[in-house]
């Protein structure tokens, strides 16, 4: 299938584009502000399916909406038709459209034009009034708070909040293209003469705000958002999409003594803590049991020897354990516990505990698992 996208160049187009060739549909005709006029003319006679995302969100003059937004649709539905191409297509409008303003004007124009279009030529149209789109590649400092917020916490930026509570009705990129695609393929959702994106996120500004922030203060707690909440997921995704390309990384902080190091790599308040233990050959760490608080071991690199005891037995219970062969093993409450290096190298070792470590609950009692 030939398809033709104009605005390729832009937010939608980009993710659009990228998804459709994951997909296999390779044959992408892209049309952009730049792209030689001749080529429209070609690209209209042989597509078979038109998504139109191309448009004007801040123009110099307020005329420049009609003549983007409306304009343009115009040419294109009549290039199609002196092609005789009846091919679907699939516009995006706004939610904007229903307002008394230059841009909502021009989009509700463009949705007129290619409605009529549609009674006129049998040809299939899909149109999408979109409420705002966040996502990766969308310009900051334009026209969405989302993006201006990501991009200006990450770099350091004061942001603006005129009225925290503002409530805004979001989509995800991602979820935008799924819909697209599943148009492309006769899957649309659609309501009377308008097609939706059926996961809407209904979010205050402040929130957003505050969420934004939380994600650039992570860091430095080694904490992970609420990944249970599909928002907060997409919106960390989104976030980290704007990081500065010299700020990917970030240290951590090393606990090193004469045996190794400890270090915490990860914590969260409902899903336990993650670090990295690495041992220097001979040493033993550990020997010491918890009443709650348990934990699973894995080897990545050495040897190593795990050994237990239940604290009211005699008997241990070992675990010979390699970097060659990776296997998890469950430290349980009520067992002390220890970690050998016995091999002539580091021994790197995963962490997990089912809870953070608190030093004002530790809920850790020295007490050698071999007397």
């Amino acid at each position: 299938m030939k398809i033709l996208v104009t605005g390729a160049k832009g937010f939608i187009g980009k993710n659009l584009i990228a998804e459709l060739r994951n997909r296999k549909y390779d044959d992408i005709l892209e049309i952009d502000i730049d792209t030689d006029a001749s080529l429209l003319n070609e690209y209209v006679k042989e597509c078979e399916f038109v998504f139109h995302l191309a448009g004007i969100n801040r123009p110099k003059s307020d005329e420049d909406f009609m003549k983007g937004n409306f304009g343009f649709t115009t040419e294109l539905l009549n290039k199609l038709k002196e092609s005789d191409n009846k091919s679907p297509i699939l516009i995006t409008s706004s939610i904007q459209a229903e307002l008394d303003n230059p841009y909502g004007k021009s989009k509700k124009a463009g949705e007129e034009v290619i409605l009529t279009y549609e009674k006129e030529t049998g040809s299939r149209a899909l149109v999408y009034r979109l409420p705002n789109v966040f996502g990766k590649w969308c310009r900051p400092n334009y026209n969405s708070a989302v993006a201006t917020f990501c991009h200006n916490i990450a770099n350091d930026l004061e942001i603006q909040v005129n009225d925290p509570t503002v409530i805004m009705n979001l989509v995800y990129i991602d979820d935008v293209i799924d819909e697209f695609i599943n148009a492309l393929e006769g899957r649309e959702n659609k309501l009377n003469q308008y097609c939706f994106v059926p996961v809407v996120h209904t979010v205050s500004l402040g929130n957003i705000a505050e969420l934004i922030q939380s994600f650039k203060e992570s860091r430095m707690r080694l904490s992970i958002p609420n990944m249970n909440n599909e928002f907060e997921k997409k919106l960390y995704s989104t976030y980290l999409s704007y990081l500065p390309k010299d700020k990917f990384s970030y240290p951590l902080k090393m606990n090193v003594d004469e045996r190794g190091s400890f270090t915490e790599f990860i914590r969260t308040s409902d899903r336990g803590q993650v670090s990295v233990n690495i041992s220097k050959p001979g040493i033993t760490k550990g020997n010491h049991w918890h009443h709650t608080k348990n934990e699973k071991f894995l080897v990545v690199k050495g040897k190593g020897l795990i050994q237990f005891r239940e604290i009211h037995s005699k008997e241990v219970i070992s675990y010979h354990v390699t970097g060659d062969k990776l296997e998890v093993v469950d430290i349980p409450t009520g067992y002390t516990h220890n970690i050998i290096n016995e091999g002539d190298t580091e021994l790197v070792t995963i962490m997990w505990a089912n809870e953070a470590f608190n030093p004002e609950k530790p809920d850790t009692y020295f007490l050698k698992v071999v007397e």
